[in-house]
């Protein structure tokens, strides 16, 4: 399946030049709920740091998880990205319940999956599904959203990531996704570096999923250092091809520009401190480039 961008470019992964963030925010508000800084909201500091980001680590694609509800503008990322010298792949989904918009996504996951379907076929063409959301056990509402990403994914060709919210339920949220018949390769399991549960992590891959560590650089959560570990656990276990990095960027104080660590994180000091590790560089290529990519265009099970 070809990966399908915000520019309205349909592309196979050679295509791609350089390296892939997975999971990221170009624009997005969750401030609803009483967190005045929960939005990233600057522009010309997201474009810049990505154009920095492409300049330095050879940055070529970015994908951004912000689905209905979470305060996205599609047009303004593609915008964004345009700006930046990159592509951008922009999504649609369903996030956590607390998330979800007014009546979205109901109790039918007939009618949900056609509401995606629907809205993947919009002016601004989302090319994958997520962030799908649960936070540990998936409440009612979430299940439909899970099974209704999944009747879409089979519908449209692409792949879905979630929202394990601090790396839990991501087991439910992969045997929901792949009941509803949803091959494992088209799946990412979100926040899994905010779990120490390496069982669960080489069981997600194991089953032909891709684990994804992407909130790399999120230190209130959780030490790189920590993450590290788990992520040379989960390569010496002998699944370096299912892993997808990333920074997950959610609010403007992640940004270099204000004190953050940045879009470039994973990609400059996190890669790095891997090489320093003992990570080679086609395990790096893996990493940061092929993985993401066969996951997007899901041509070649890992």
């Amino acid at each position: 399946m070809p990966i399908r961008t915000a520019s309205g470019r349909v592309l196979v992964p050679a295509d791609v030049p350089g390296t892939v963030l997975a999971h990221e925010h170009l624009v997005v508000d969750l401030t609803r709920f009483g967190d005045p800084e929960a939005r990233v909201s600057d522009d010309a500091a997201v474009a810049a740091e990505l154009a920095a980001a492409r300049t330095e680590h050879g940055l070529g694609l970015v994908v951004d998880l912000t689905g209905r509800g979470m305060g996205g503008d599609r047009a303004r990322a593609r915008a964004i990205a345009e700006r930046a010298g990159v592509e951008v792949v922009v999504a649609t989904g369903w996030y956590y319940e607390r998330f979800h918009p007014g009546g979205e996504p109901g109790d039918s996951v007939v009618r949900a999956t056609e509401l995606l379907v629907d809205d993947i076929g919009s002016e601004v063409r989302p090319g994958v599904i997520g962030e799908i959301g649960s936070s540990g056990s998936a409440s009612p509402a979430e299940r439909v959203g899970l099974l209704a990403s999944a009747g879409a994914a089979l519908a449209t060709g692409l792949s879905v990531a979630t929202h394990a919210h601090l790396g839990r339920g991501a087991l439910e949220q992969l045997d929901l996704l792949t009941s509803a018949g949803l091959p494992p390769h088209r799946i990412c399991i979100g926040h899994q570096d905010l779990i120490d549960d390496q069982r669960q992590h080489q069981a997600i891959a194991a089953a032909g999923a891709y684990v994804a560590f992407d909130t790399v650089g999120k230190a209130s959560y959780q030490p790189d250092e920590k993450r590290i570990e788990l992520l040379l656990a989960l390569l010496a276990a002998g699944y370096a091809r299912h892993v997808l990095l990333s920074n997950d960027i959610s609010r403007d104080a992640y940004l270099t520009s204000r004190g953050g660590p940045g879009f470039g994180h994973v990609l400059g000091p996190f890669r790095a401190e891997l090489a320093t590790r003992g990570v080679d560089p086609p395990t790096l290529d893996l990493l940061y480039r092929a993985n993401p990519l066969r996951w997007l265009d899901g041509t070649e099970t890992p």
